[in-house]
């Protein structure tokens, strides 16, 4: 790659410098700018947003030795217990930026992929199967490969998807790895015009789930808390109950859940005969109980979702592009308050997406 004469040496970025704590977060201004390789393309990020992700890559949460809610360790971390498996796909490599949602402008290409991407405005494919690995292999954007919280970043040319919208940066930025999980989850369990019960429906992914399961012409029960209910039905949500109270026996076709932790049997009584549980998070404890009698008498199935064909991001520029859905921002930041943000975040007292600014 030839670079371009108005492209600096090196760029702000906020670094991940280990498993831990808010400490762990550094901002600097000395990083170098990547170099696309060949297939790759090099993207000047115009804005990303924080999501549940984030902080649990950066607590370590993901390790098998944590079996507690996601908000247990947040602030502080594990202390070192969980660094040899804390990421997705096992130990993290560090340092790491972080940052899976990215909206930006392609600014040079590495060899082999069109000069014409040039100038293109792109999303970022949040997860991903890099070329040549086996078929369970896993990338994702900001955890296994360096992601948005940054002023470029790169990645493979076919993961960089044209963008034709009059939507901001900043709104753009909030849809890659909320509204894919969700569209995920969604495709995995074969939604229709069917009853769906939506649990964490106020954050992210959930709220992501409210509007793409509307799209599809499902009646929509989200699960939330009183202050943010009628701005779910705003959203689309049909009917929207308290998180505290009983969930209705035998009602749901399908269960989209992020939440688990110890109600999580009440969610199969939920579900009619036949029913589907879908599962791509558990904010409140991934350790639950199950009774195998409700699974076999209720003829369940019993569905996780985390690896997405090519298609379904695909399928979300689409419905971005025909105005289908809508980007759902709670605030608005700048990267130097990348730590402040998940503070905020960290406080779930927001509906939707915080946004982080990268370009100036």
């Amino acid at each position: 790659m030839k670079r371009p004469a108005t492209m600096p040496a090196t760029m702000k970025a906020v670094v991940l410098t280990g498993h831990g704590g808010l400490d762990k977060l550094e901002l600097r201004e000395d990083v170098p700018v990547p170099q696309p390789d060949a297939g790759e393309v090099l993207i000047r990020v115009g804005a990303s947003s924080v999501n549940n992700t984030d902080v649990n890559t950066r607590t370590g949460w993901y390790s098998k030795t944590v079996r507690g809610d996601t908000n247990s360790a947040a602030t502080d971390g594990y202390g070192g217990a969980s660094d040899g498996d804390g990421a997705w796909s096992g130990a993290l490599s560090f340092p790491r930026i972080q940052g899976a949602d990215c909206c930006g402008r392609i600014v040079a290409v590495g060899e082999g992929v069109d000069g014409a991407r040039v100038g293109e405005r792109v999303l970022v494919r949040p997860m991903y199967r890099p070329n040549g690995a086996k078929p369970d292999a896993l990338v994702t954007f900001g955890s296994e490969r360096d992601g948005a919280f940054a002023e470029y970043t790169t990645v493979e040319s076919e993961h960089a998807l044209r963008i034709d919208s009059a939507l901001s940066d900043i709104e753009l930025a909030s849809f890659p790895c909320a509204f894919s999980t969700a569209e995920g989850m969604i495709q995995r369990a074969a939604l229709g015009a069917e009853r769906v019960l939506i649990t964490g429906a106020s954050g992210g992914v959930g709220s992501a789930a409210v509007q793409l399961a509307k799209r599809r012409g499902a009646h929509v029960t989200a699960v939330t808390s009183a202050a943010k209910m009628e701005a779910l039905k705003e959203l689309g949500a049909d009917i929207a109950i308290d998180r505290n109270d009983a969930f209705p026996e035998a009602a749901f076709d399908v269960v989209l859940d992020l939440v688990g932790g110890p109600r999580w049997p009440a969610l199969l009584e939920a579900l009619v005969p036949k029913g589907r549980y879908v599962t791509s998070g558990a904010i409140a404890g991934p350790i639950v109980e199950l009774d195998l009698r409700t699974l076999y008498l209720k003829d369940l199935t019993l569905l996780g979702s985390t690896r997405q064909d090519l298609g379904v991001f695909a399928d979300l520029v689409r419905y971005i592009e025909a105005g289908e859905i809508r980007p759902v921002v709670a605030e608005r930041r700048q990267l130097h308050e990348l730590r402040a943000a998940q503070e905020a975040f960290l406080k779930k007292s927001h509906l939707g997406k915080f946004a982080i600014e990268v370009a100036g």
